[in-house]
């Protein structure tokens, strides 16, 4: 009969879980990777991550302060120029 023996699964269900959350806000019940806090599908996996030397979180300073100020400085001068022309053409 197929299925008649028993199954040795209490190493699996006494593992530590993974713990990231899911698209549904839960934590995700799979079994953490071993010498990993995360499951193989939530980082746990061999070559998981980002590569070393990662250029794509370089920072690039667009959004700091000086360049923001300097944005508006461009789009203030630009909104001058645009009103001056204005003048210029009603004369």
């Amino acid at each position: 009969m197929a299925g008649s023996h028993q199954r040795n699964t209490a190493g699996l269900r006494e593992s530590p879980r993974c713990g990231a959350k899911t698209r549904k806000g839960s934590p995700c019940r799979s079994p953490a990777v071993t010498g990993k806090k995360r499951c193989r599908m939530h980082g746990g996996a061999a070559g998981s991550g980002a590569p070393k030397g990662n250029q794509n979180a370089l920072k690039h300073g667009m959004f700091t302060k000086e360049m923001k100020a300097e944005r508006a400085h461009v789009r203030e001068l630009i909104a001058e120029s645009k009103e001056l022309l204005r003048r210029i053409e009603k004369h």
